[in-house]
């Protein structure tokens, strides 16, 4: 691996200035110490983060939902062969990238989440390696452009990128334009439950029509052959290869989404020269992702932690606890970080969640009950997260009376970002 350049003494003295900010935020408690510092680093070096990333190798992960995931799945492939810088807390944004960069060592290699809309400038700014594109839907509706002006920025941004190795979601049209330009992408077959924001063509504005064998539009723009494809009907996901190599694809995480993630980061691994089957095996140790799917006691009940912060993540997330009976709690806010307006809920299948113990909670616990009295979800409203969870394992039939009994007193806390990340600092 080529060292990097020297910072020179205004980047070296704003990558101080970074670390020393952050660390005394956490001391102060006054937060988790991963953007303060790196915004005070940017004001002193606007440049920061490009001089901190010359001359190392880098891979982004950015879409609407699995980045952090998918980031903490690729880092881990990557340690294989050595330490790894990250911005391992989700702070996605220059800040975060700048406070990241600071605080690792220079001659590492670098795996950021990055948001969506910063892609682009992140590309010009750290000429990566590798990209992940997941996916692109709706998220935080009061601050977000359409998401088909998002995918022409990200189209621009990786025709002039002819370097980099695009690892692109195949069922997601929007991603496919994205990554129509770029010079070099592996196609995966990721998946994609939610389609609603994916029905117009990027091309030509037609319609996108679905079919089993994947979706077209009239004009031509289609969905391209996969190079990897995730055969999960069987006991043993597997992972099939356009080289015809197939691996059983082992995760310590839940869901198909997340085995789709793995293979996505596996590939770009392989990109950064770690090979497939190390790659594999490093993803399959993954069992915690900033707390994300682990289970925990909160005031003595047993509690799972599920984190759905939009339409399309919590169709995700409805595959993984269809058919249980475990009661749930939904816990919705509406701060900055999520968004202000509350009005997706009514674009979420509640419905799925009819027949079993429901509990809402959050700030907007309110808004949630109107929308699940309007899916006909029968449950109760308690404002206070820890007691909405004590509530739920002490009911034993739904509110209305009908549904099936709890088998366990086990609870599942499904809860958007920042009512997820409250339960978090609580456990």
């Amino acid at each position: 691996m080529t060292s990097a350049p020297p910072a020179g003494p205004r980047v070296s003295a704003a990558a101080r200035l970074t670390t020393s900010v952050n660390r005394v935020s956490r001391r102060l408690g006054l937060g988790s110490g991963t953007v303060i510092g790196g915004r005070a680093g940017l004001k002193v070096a606007p440049d920061l983060v490009a001089r901190l990333a010359a001359g190392r190798p880098v891979a982004l992960v950015s879409g609407t939902n699995g980045k952090t995931t998918t980031t903490r799945l690729l880092v881990a492939a990557l340690a294989e062969a050595g330490p790894v810088v990250t911005n391992a807390t989700g702070s996605n944004m220059p800040a975060g990238h700048a406070a990241a960069l600071a605080a690792g060592d220079r001659d590492c290699p670098v795996v950021l989440e990055v948001d969506e809309g910063y892609l682009p400038a992140t590309l010009a700014t750290t000429h990566p390696q590798a990209v992940i594109l997941l996916n692109l839907s709706r998220d935080q509706l009061d601050r977000t452009n359409e998401v088909r002006m998002l995918a022409g920025r990200w189209r621009e941004a990786l025709a002039a990128a002819p370097d980099v190795a695009v690892v692109a979601n195949a069922d997601d049209p929007l991603v496919v334009w994205a990554a129509g330009r770029a010079a070099r992408v592996t196609w995966v077959s990721a998946g994609l439950r939610w389609r609603s924001d994916a029905v117009g063509c990027p091309a030509c504005e037609g319609r996108i029509e679905w079919r089993d064998e994947g979706w077209a539009c009239a004009c031509g723009f289609a969905r391209p052959r996969p190079d990897v494809v995730l055969d999960d009907d069987g006991d043993d996901p597997t992972g099939c290869f356009a080289d015809g190599e197939r691996c059983t694809v082992r995760l310590a995480l839940p869901g198909r989404f997340n085995r789709a993630n793995a293979l996505s980061a596996v590939v770009a691994a392989e990109a950064m020269g770690v090979p497939r089957q190390t790659a594999l095996e490093a993803v399959a140790e993954v069992a915690d992702v900033a707390g994300r799917f682990t289970t925990v006691e909160v005031g003595g009940v047993t509690t799972r932690l599920l984190l759905a912060k939009n339409p399309a993540g919590w169709a995700e997330l409805f595959t993984l606890v269809a058919g249980e009976t475990t009661p749930v709690v939904v816990a919705i806010n509406a701060r900055v970080a999520d968004g202000k307006d509350p009005s997706w809920l009514f674009d979420v299948a509640f419905e799925e969640l009819a027949g079993r113990v429901v509990v809402a909670t959050g700030d907007r616990a309110r808004d949630l009950s109107v929308r699940l009295h309007y899916a006909e979800v029968d449950h109760e409203t308690v404002l206070e997260p820890v007691a909405a969870i004590a509530r739920a394992a002490a009911l034993t039939r739904p509110p209305g009376g009908n549904g099936a009994a709890p088998d366990e007193r086990h609870v599942d806390f499904i809860g958007n970002y920042t009512a997820f990340a409250d339960l978090v600092r609580q456990t």
